[in-house]
């Protein structure tokens, strides 16, 4: 076998690949599926409007913001 020929192989199989997850992701049967998990984003969280805020929830916040800057300044 010579490159020509491992290349065209190679060709046909991407192709095939390509084909079977273009039929996977178009097909009728997971569009629902699709349809549910594109609207997530948009979805109302219910649960975080009946959760009250603890005490130590603001502290907590203060500490992710200072360890985020560390590491800003370490990429610096």
């Amino acid at each position: 076998m010579d490159q020509g020929t491992l290349g065209a192989i190679a060709t046909v199989l991407v192709a095939v690949a390509f084909a079977g997850v273009c039929w996977w992701a178009f097909s009728p049967r997971r569009k629902k599926r699709f349809d549910e998990a594109a609207n997530l984003p948009f979805a109302d969280d219910d649960d975080s409007d009946l959760k009250e805020e603890s005490p130590n929830s603001g502290e907590q916040n203060n500490q992710a913001d200072h360890h985020a800057g560390d590491e800003t300044d370490r990429r610096n």
